[in-house]
């Protein structure tokens, strides 16, 4: 009897012991996997600082916030950025994203449009967009230039630029801190866990879209008529209004015509009824 008394107690004290066990355990998988899950919201995000860059390039995909813009307005006129190029899809046939960017940037300030550039393309994602304007930005031999996206996007934006553009430019990227994402609590936010699992599958998928690519030059550019000034722009419609001018003022002058020819007979109407009535 003692025996089976003693083996009871025995298995007890393994029961307990592996149950307390499995609590430790359980409790520091759940502190680590926590740990791993909030902090591996900032792992999407590459913020490096700076003092000045010559060009900031705007890509395509900011919301109806526009808060893209507004960063890079910021800096503009803080006298850290000098130009900005805007990139934008094609929505219609003959407009794009960027033309609405462009036109929203210059109300945000007085700058000169020969500091704003625009970039028409159909690129259906940033490699493709990093093989639009690297090799416009090697032939310009710029040395480095800062990519304004979306906060959890900048570690995926930054290694692609940096694969495809090889030792010059320096693309480098910095938090915008726009409020969609939020990547100390982004678990308990659904747009956050949303925006994270997209962009995490999207910068695991990158390594996969680069594996074949090579480093670009600036023969690689082909895209001149897509890459042009704002100035340039606003010049060419102001010259294409000129033209419309003598088609105006032809048309006033016809309208002035047919407004006297109207008068003329009008008055004819009225004498020839006077007439009349006198008879």
């Amino acid at each position: 009897m003692s025996r089976i008394l003693m083996n009871e107690k025995k298995k007890f004290k393994i029961s307990k012991k592996i149950l307390v066990l499995l609590t430790i355990v359980i409790v520091v998988l759940t502190t680590v996997l926590y740990i791993l899950i909030t902090e591996s919201g900032h792992w999407l995000i590459q913020d490096q600082e700076f003092n000045h860059v010559k060009w900031a390039v705007i890509l395509d995909g900011q919301t109806a916030e526009m808060e893209r813009n507004d960063y890079v307005a910021k800096l503009m006129k803080a006298g850290k950025v000098d130009s900005v190029l805007i990139l934008g899809r094609r929505i219609l046939r003959d407009k794009s994203n960027a033309d609405f960017y462009a036109e929203d940037f210059l109300n945000l300030g007085d700058f000169d449009a020969k500091r704003i550039y625009i970039v028409h393309h159909d690129d259906p994602s940033t490699i493709a967009e990093a093989k639009t304007i690297i090799p416009w930005f090697k032939k310009r031999n710029t040395d480095s230039v800062l990519i304004v996206t979306a906060p959890q996007a900048t570690m995926r934006a930054t290694r692609i630029f940096r694969k495809l553009s090889g030792s010059k430019p320096v693309f480098f990227t910095t938090d915008i801190q726009f409020f969609q994402y939020n990547p100390e609590s982004w678990i308990f936010n659904r747009e956050s866990r949303k925006l994270w699992l997209h962009e995490m599958a999207a910068y695991l998928n990158s390594f996969l879209d680069l594996w074949h690519e090579h480093e670009l030059t600036a023969a690689d550019f082909a895209n001149y008529e897509n890459i042009f000034c704002l100035a340039d722009k606003i010049n060419e419609s102001m010259v294409d209004l000129q033209t419309l001018i003598p088609q105006v003022d032809q048309r006033i002058d016809s309208l002035k015509r047919a407004s006297q020819a109207d008068s003329t007979a009008a008055d004819s109407a009225g004498t020839s009824s006077s007439t009349g009535s006198s008879k």
